[in-house]
């Protein structure tokens, strides 16, 4: 018998219906009763018929290590993310700065495909680099100025600072 690692159907539905009900609850910025009641029936019914689908986790999530390494990440991606708008305004306000773009690949030593996501999602959203696709655990990514065709030394300036983290959490 194959042992599964995914949450159970019961613990997908608790958790999302947890997320959602904060998340509701920061989008009204208000604690009245009225406001409340809402918040918790309407996640309840989204969680209903939609935990399935994208809940990937389970309640170990909110271990105070893991929560320290998602705060951690969410900084390391800020910091990245302002490092690669700045380089990306330089080189539209400079054009004759040399750009070199092409397509890097490197493998990850990342497993789930959760955590892929995040790298892959992370990766696109800072300016000059574009995940293109995923294969089992090689990217292939679009940078706007490649410095190297060597996986080693392309994932060290693209992924490496975001997967430390992730191997963390995940």
């Amino acid at each position: 018998m194959e042992k599964t690692t995914s949450p159970g159907k019961f613990t997908r539905f608790v958790l999302s219906w947890l997320i959602l009900f904060v998340v509701w609850l920061m989008f009204t910025s208000t604690l009245a009763i009225q406001e409340v009641i809402t918040g918790l029936i309407t996640a309840f019914l989204i969680a209903l018929f939609t935990s399935r689908f994208f809940t990937c986790c389970d309640f170990s999530i909110f271990s105070p290590v893991k929560l320290f390494y998602i705060f951690n990440y969410f900084f390391v991606f800020l910091w990245a993310l302002i490092t690669a708008n700045l380089d990306v305004a330089r080189r539209v306000i400079s054009p004759k700065l040399p750009i070199n773009p092409g397509i890097v690949k490197f493998k990850t030593k990342l497993t789930s495909d959760f955590a892929k996501m995040v790298l892959a999602n992370s990766i696109t959203l800072t300016p000059g680099t574009l995940s293109v696709d995923i294969i089992d655990d090689t990217y292939y990514i679009h940078w706007i100025d490649v410095k190297s065709l060597d996986p080693e030394e392309a994932h060290k300036d693209i992924a490496e600072q975001f997967e430390k983290i992730l191997l963390k959490i995940f």
